[in-house]
């Protein structure tokens, strides 16, 4: 796969953030997804909390597992540190890299396919764990890489790009984390960048699981089985020496709509997305009551954005394990090899 640099010059009057670095600071290298992908969308808007924020871009760990939007770190934070796991593991290696260093802010990028098939069980742990952490799932229903078919979010009744009814409930990501303990659940549509923004600033500033749920339209199976210009009929009607596919650009799904109101939002595929954003009165820290209302509007066709939950008193996967001060990796050979007569001490506790 060919990956291309962005130039590393830029304008010298382009405005910079109290730490000296302007935007371009904070991208990474140029996009390989479709055009319009909403994928994009998110990593622009991580792009934009970050340097509101003023984060040293060498503070942030961001690490991903397979999938469309296990990609998208490679498109932001150039100068970050950076993991791409195998397919779901990605909570696992972020919980080990966290109890190892402390002191980085880490960005778990994830996709429906890699957290709510494969690595369901790895988000569970994370998240009920409290691991300190930010854990994006950018959510389009469908394996993008392997041609749309359903993942484990997509709900049922949707049909795929072949006409495929699906047959199977979806997992509600949101729901899990509630359900798991996470401290902080948030939902959000990638095409919403105000919202987006300060939804993505405020789950840096917590300490403990932040969890959100970005609903990210896939623009590269909307052509429908009744087409002659699709991809399925050429190749059924084509005696081609090899194959080959051109996806075709779309505009950038966006939405702009007031606190407390829902608005429809037409996908690429024509199907309709009922967008419901909360009101300023909303009561963010009842965890029972949250559930409920999610519940009732997910039955009326809604989908429920902005922060959904948040616990202020939340505590992180070190104050659960009492773990000392000092990052792990700062310790010396003495410090972790302490010899026989510590090593008895610790047996003779546990006696």
């Amino acid at each position: 796969m060919t990956y291309i640099a962005k130039p590393s010059l830029h304008h010298p009057d382009l405005p910079k953030n109290a730490v000296g670095h302007t935007r371009r600071d904070y991208e990474g290298k140029i996009s390989t997804l479709c055009a319009g992908c909403g994928h994009d969308s998110i990593s622009a808007s991580i792009i934009q909390a970050c340097f509101e924020m003023n984060i040293q871009p060498h503070r942030v760990a961001k690490l991903s597992g397979i999938g469309c939007s296990s990609k998208t770190p490679d498109y932001f934070l150039g100068n970050s540190h950076g993991f791409n796991s195998v397919h779901g593991r990605m909570p696992s290696v972020l919980t080990g890299a966290n109890l190892a260093n402390r002191d980085l802010l880490y960005l778990g990028v994830s996709g429906d396919g890699d957290s709510a098939s494969i690595g369901l069980g790895q988000f569970a742990h994370c998240m009920r764990r409290g691991v300190n952490m930010v854990y994006i799932v950018e959510n389009n229903g469908v394996y993008g890489l392997t041609k749309g078919q359903f993942s484990a979010t997509a709900d049922k009744g949707s049909k795929s790009k072949r006409g495929v009814v699906n047959s199977d409930e979806p997992i509600d990501m949101v729901g899990l984390a509630l359900q798991l303990g996470a401290s902080f659940v948030g939902r959000s549509f990638s095409g919403d960048k105000a919202q987006l923004v300060p939804l993505i600033k405020a789950a840096i500033e917590h300490k403990g699981a932040a969890f959100i749920d970005v609903v990210s339209p896939c623009v590269a199976f909307n052509n429908h089985p009744g087409s002659t210009k699709s991809y399925d009929y050429v190749r059924e009607h084509n005696e081609a020496v090899n194959r080959l596919d051109f996806i075709t650009g779309r505009e950038e799904i966006t939405a702009d709509y007031a606190p407390g109101t829902v608005t429809t939002v037409q996908q690429h595929d024509g199907s309709i997305l009922r967008l419901r954003k909360l009101a300023e009165d909303y009561d963010a820290t009842d965890r029972i009551k949250v559930m409920n209302y999610l519940q009732e509007r997910g039955a009326e066709g809604e989908v429920v954005t902005g922060l959904l939950y948040v616990n202020p008193e939340a505590q992180d996967l070190h104050e659960h394990m009492e773990t000392v001060d000092t990052p792990l990796n700062g310790f010396g050979t003495r410090d972790l090899c302490p010899g026989n007569v510590a090593l008895e001490k610790i047996n003779a506790s546990m006696r």
